[in-house]
């Protein structure tokens, strides 16, 4: 039996964590250790509650108005106590956070093998999403297995050398996490929030936190605020527990009797709110790949994404953070059906719910205890040839 020790800070670490984490406790081939670094503890443990998780070692790091510099240095000091005791045979990392680059580290300095999980997305600007660029780049440095959502990541990471039999195309697991979450919806869980089923206007899911959205934060909450001003909206706003979010972001919106402001929502009660919504307009890279799975219209608060596939098929579009911006793309799609309905009817391009079967699967394979995974394969009319041949025969 092998132990797998999975790395987790955030809360969409831990959703595209979930229907990892429960494959392989029901799997007698590995042992999973589920480790949160407490970067967002709270909505991390909320999450993986939700999904019928806990968390088997909690490392407590998060400090008020925290550092960049300091949470990194606090995970990597903490799994320095925790590897040499449990001696994992394998170690997960998922995605870009700062948990993400210390448990990367951690690993390369205990010689633990290291797999990332929803490795290759690239943004192609250091700069943006700041820090994840470049945390995704270091990370993909030193992990022994690539498990890329799509063959655009794969392709990502072929450019920059990492060799084709590390390289395992599985989907996103956030998809997975979507239809459990859909399925087992079944309230809203905050009184502001009761009568939204009976909403009769377009509902606008909305939030903003990344790191490089700071300076534009009021200018965002100020494109809201004028959208709500139409009359023919509501917006609903799970607001980030981040300070410097909040305090950004109430003074612009609090009061507006067609914003409804909300603490960040339990993951079931979230999943029904991405059900409901008829847009969502956020820097989210959650959102980036739940509202096209739903067929909502997504608009994505930034001028680059790595979440390319969105684009290219028209699920999603990029607005920027100014105000007119955001206002403009906006509008355009309240006040157009046929422009809608063209983003609504885009072709997801992230999974098919079967990602975290995948990604066990070429766990499995990685330590010669099963066959190579089937790759995850998209809509292949998405995909000009001859990629798409070549797609077609290595996922086949």
């Amino acid at each position: 039996m092998k132990r797998v020790t999975l790395v987790m800070g955030t809360r969409p670490e831990a959703i595209k964590f979930a229907p990892v984490i429960r494959l392989l406790q029901q799997d007698p081939r590995f042992e999973p250790i589920v480790v949160s670094t407490g970067q967002h503890r709270e909505m991390l443990h909320e999450t993986l509650t939700a999904f019928g998780l806990g968390v088997d070692i909690d490392m407590a790091v998060m400090r008020e108005r925290q550092t960049l510099s300091g949470t990194t240095a606090r995970i990597l000091d903490g799994l320095d106590s925790y590897v040499p005791q449990h001696r994992p045979d394998v170690m997960l990392v998922h995605g870009d956070t700062a948990t993400t680059l210390a448990g990367a580290l951690s690993a390369f300095h205990h010689r633990i093998p290291l797999v990332h999980v929803e490795a290759g997305l690239r943004s192609g600007r250091l700069s943006s999403p700041f820090p994840e660029e470049g945390n995704r780049r270091l990370v993909a440095r030193v992990a022994d297995l690539h498990l890329a959502p799509t063959w655009g990541n794969r392709d990502n990471l072929l450019r920059e050398g990492v060799p084709a039999s590390d390289i395992v195309v599985t989907g996103n697991t956030v998809i997975d996490a979507l239809r459990w979450g859909a399925e087992y919806a079944a309230d809203w869980d905050r009184p502001e929030l009761a009568d939204l089923g009976q909403e009769s206007r377009k509902v606008i899911l909305a939030t903003a936190h990344r790191r490089d959205a700071w300076p534009n934060l009021r200018d965002i909450a100020e494109a809201w605020r004028r959208l709500a001003d139409r009359g023919d909206v509501r917006i609903v706003v799970p607001l980030h527990l981040n300070p410097a979010v909040r305090e950004a972001i109430l003074p612009v919106i609090s009061g507006h009797p067609d914003i409804t402001v909300t603490d960040p929502l339990p993951y079931l009660s979230f999943c029904k709110l991405l059900d409901r919504a008829d847009m969502i307009i956020s820097d989210s890279s959650g959102a980036q790949e739940e509202g096209p799975a739903l067929g909502t219209p997504t608009l994505v608060l930034a001028d680059v994404t790595e979440r390319v596939e969105t684009i290219e098929t028209g699920a999603a579009r990029l607005v920027g953070k100014t105000t007119a911006g955001i206002v403009d793309a906006a509008a355009t799609l309240l006040d157009d059906s046929a422009a809608y309905s063209r983003m609504a009817r885009a072709v997801n391009p992230y999974g098919d719910g079967l990602a975290a079967r995948r990604t066990v699967d070429a766990l499995a394979h990685h330590f010669g205890l099963g066959p190579a995974p089937t790759l995850f394969a998209p809509d292949l009319t998405l995909v000009a040839p001859p990629l798409r041949d070549d797609m077609a025969q290595l996922a086949g």
